[in-house]
């Protein structure tokens, strides 16, 4: 359908109330311009719908067509759309401050694992009663878990604090288009293979002209 129109705003058979309408069967043929009354009985006698596909037209162009199987038609093709469609997640990934190297290292692969599959991630750090006086120590787990991510993570959000939680997001890097090889150099047309030049010839008296500058022979 025409401009792919809302189907909230369609409007079909006698819902179309204009003078004259452009009429297109469901075979495609061009009808011709007629009345709505003369495009619905023919419609109607296909046992089919009248729907409007093109209503800003001068005059609206109608189209002969089943209505409730192209609506089911539509939604088919919406649905499969999303399907391949990749919905952006953000995972959350918990760190502790007194987290130990093997659990770091464990964390930092979920991270990289959910970063791998187009999902943001983000760290956090929850601080429980006296750890909010060791707020340093959550900051510099963050930062090294940015360093160690340089080259495959963006940082969208820095660390930031909010409440007894601090935390930053993640987000996979941006792929770069690959870049467009030079175009080769045109070479030089080669210069045209120069012609020999003709022999001398003798003159009609037998007597060869001397190649020097003197005068004749005689």
């Amino acid at each position: 359908m025409e401009g792919c129109i809302d189907k909230r705003f369609i409007r079909t058979n006698e819902r179309i109330r204009v003078r004259e309408v452009r009429v297109i069967d469901d075979e495609g043929n061009q009808l011709g311009i007629m009345t709505p009354f003369d495009a619905l009985k023919i419609a109607r006698e296909r046992t089919l719908d009248l729907v409007e596909v093109s209503p800003t037209a001068q005059p609206p162009v109608c189209r002969i067509m089943d209505y409730g199987k192209y609506l089911y038609q539509q939604e088919k093709r919406e649905r499969e759309a999303k399907k391949h469609q990749h919905q952006i997640v953000v995972k959350e990934v918990k760190f502790r401050i007194n987290v130990d190297d093997h659990d770091y290292e464990t964390k930092k692969n979920h991270v990289l694992r959910f970063l791998a599959e187009g999902d943001k991630v983000k760290a956090t750090i929850f601080f429980r009663g006296r750890e909010m006086t060791r707020q340093n120590l959550g900051r510099g787990i963050l930062d090294r878990l940015i360093k160690d991510l340089a080259d495959k993570a963006v940082v969208e959000f820095r660390p930031r604090q909010e409440g007894n939680t601090l935390h930053l997001i993640l987000a996979p890097p941006k792929v770069q288009a690959p870049a467009k090889p030079p175009k080769p150099q045109k070479s030089a047309a080669p210069a045209p293979p120069q012609q020999a030049q003709p022999p001398r010839q003798a003159s009609s008296t037998g007597a060869q002209m001397p190649t020097g500058t003197g005068e004749p022979a005689r």
